[in-house]
């Protein structure tokens, strides 16, 4: 049976349009850094150097290897973590060239680093990539977060920001640190901003 991470994990990525705490374990990506606006083309070419590596696991077993522990899945969506510059965080409204962010697609626990320098060689081989040398894979481990199902455009983002704040404040917690997290249920090639669905996540932990 095919591993599916909407049903599998739906603590993780199918939560409640409102806030609740989560704890999320140690996992693993295919990550690549950038800073600017996410409407322009590089933010694309980025999403798509990572989808490449993705896709390059998830059909190995197609392309002649079957990597040790490997099992049939869907792939993981897109994630990112989302920041400002220094002079980001001192205007008084959103300047989205000022966003620092780091994308990424989580791997199954059975993708080792010699599984992920064949995906890397399956790319270049395939389908050079101006970015490929620019992803890195590692892992990433939240622990206790705070997190809610974001429905809409992403331009309407803090008034979702404005709940989990309450919520954090009303259950004795604090953010530990200005980053968050975006988990994207929704392409938004395909879907219309009003039903775009987003996970958004906060890293907390309790106040002593």
């Amino acid at each position: 049976m095919k591993y599916e991470w909407r049903k599998q994990e739906k603590n993780l990525y199918i939560p409640k349009q409102k806030p609740e705490l989560v704890t999320v374990p140690e996992q693993q990506f295919f990550m690549i850094k950038g800073k600017g606006n996410p409407n322009d083309s590089e933010f694309a070419e980025k999403i798509g150097v990572l989808y490449s590596l993705a896709y390059a696991v998830r059909m190995m077993p197609k392309q002649g290897y079957t990597p040790e522990g490997y099992f049939e899945y869907t792939v993981y969506p897109l994630e990112g973590i989302w920041d400002l510059t220094e002079k980001g965080r001192k205007l008084d409204t959103l300047n989205k060239d000022e966003l620092v962010y780091t994308i990424m697609i989580r791997q199954p626990d059975f993708v080792t680093k010699d599984v992920v320098e064949r995906a890397f060689e399956h790319v270049e081989k395939k389908k050079p990539h101006p970015f490929l040398n620019d992803v890195t894979f590692g892992t990433v481990q939240d622990g206790l977060c705070v997190q809610m199902l974001h429905v809409g455009p992403y331009d309407d983002e803090p008034q979702s920001f404005e709940l989990m704040n309450e919520f954090i404040k009303n259950n004795n917690l604090e953010r530990m640190s200005l980053l968050h997290r975006e988990i994207y249920l929704s392409d938004f090639r395909k879907v219309e901003p009003a039903k775009l669905k987003t996970v958004l996540r906060y890293k907390v932990k309790p106040i002593e």
